[in-house]
C-alpha cells in the first residue's frame, strides 16, 4: 500500500509537471505566468495527497509515503523495527516505480529539460539554502501532524492540514529546493533523470527537520501524548502500529 501510494503521487507529479511546464503543452501556452503555474501545481499535488490520505489504502497503512515520516514515528516508539524497515523499502520502491510508470505513459516529454522527470533540485540560491528550506518545511509539517493527530478535537483534520501544507509549500517554497520533504520522492525522479545533484540535501534535511520537531513535541507534551503513527486515524481501518488511539482525550 505504501509503495502504491507514493507511486500514485509520483505519477500525478510527473503528469502535471509535463502539462504545466513542457514547452509543447497547450496548458503551459495558455498559462504563461510561472507563479500561477506553480500555484496550480501546488493545488494539484495537495489534492493528490488528500486523495491518498483518504483512500482505503491510506487509511489502512497510515499514509506515510515518506521515509522521514516513518523514521520520525519510529523514533517516538510507535512503529516496530520490522514494520519501519519494510515501510521505508516500500516507499523507495514506490517512488522509483511511479516515475517509471509515468515514463511509460507519457513518453519522451517526461525527460525534457523543462520537466526532468519532476526532479527536485536546489534553486539558484544553492544547496545550503535548499537544505535550510527543506529543514524548515519538514519541521513545520511534522509539528502540525503531531499537534493535530494527537488532539481529540483536531485529529480528524490532520490529513486536510497536511494536504494544505503540501499545496502551500509547492506554491511558495519550491523555487528554493523543488519542495521534496521526502528522500524517496526525490530519489524516484533522480534515478530516471540520472541526475543526483545535491542528493544529500534531500536525504538529510527532511529527516533532521522531522526528528527535531518530534523531539520538541515530546519535550513539551511527553511521549505518552503520541498516540499512533497513522496520519489519518479517524476511521475504522485496522491499525498495525503501537497504537493507543483509544486513549486519546
Amino acid at each position: 500500500m505504501e509503495a502504491a501510494e507514493l507511486a500514485s503521487f509520483m505519477i500525478s507529479a510527473c503528469l502535471f509537471t509535463v502539462l504545466l511546464q513542457h514547452p509543447g503543452s497547450p496548458v503551459r501556452a495558455a498559462l504563461p505566468d510561472v507563479k500561477l503555474r506553480r500555484v496550480l501545481t501546488g493545488m494539484v499535488m495537495g489534492l493528490t495527497a488528500l486523495a491518498i490520505f483518504y483512500s482505503p489504502w491510506g487509511k489502512r497503512s497510515g499514509a506515510h509515503l515518506n521515509p522521514s515520516l516513518t523514521l520520525t514515528f519510529f523514533s517516538v516508539g510507535k512503529i516496530e523495527v520490522r514494520d519501519a524497515l519494510f515501510y521505508i523499502l516500500a516507499q523507495f520502491a514506490g517512488g522509483i516505480a511511479g516515475v517509471g510508470v509515468a515514463s511509460l505513459l507519457i513518453g519522451a516529454a517526461l525527460g525534457h529539460p523543462a520537466v526532468k522527470y519532476a526532479a527536485t533540485m536546489p534553486g539558484p540560491t544553492g544547496p545550503w539554502v535548499a537544505f535550510g528550506a527543506e529543514f524548515v518545511i519538514s519541521f513545520l509539517m511534522i509539528s502540525a501532524v503531531l499537534t493535530f493527530s494527537n488532539s481529540k478535537s483536531l485529529t480528524r483534520w490532520t490529513p486536510l492540514v497536511a494536504g494544505t501544507l503540501v499545496a502551500t509549500y509547492v506554491s511558495i517554497e519550491s523555487p528554493l529546493s523543488g519542495m521534496s520533504m521526502n528522500p524517496a520522492r526525490t530519489l524516484g525522479s533522480s534515478v530516471w533523470a540520472a541526475s543526483f545533484q545535491a542528493l544529500w540535501v534531500y536525504f538529510t534535511a527532511p529527516v533532521l527537520g522531522m526528528l527535531l520537531a518530534a523531539r520538541v513535541y515530546v519535550w513539551r507534551h511527553g511521549a505518552h501524548r503520541v498516540f499512533c503513527a497513522k496520519l489519518h486515524h479517524h476511521n475504522g481501518q485496522r491499525c498495525i502500529f503501537r497504537c493507543n488511539y483509544g486513549a486519546l482525550n
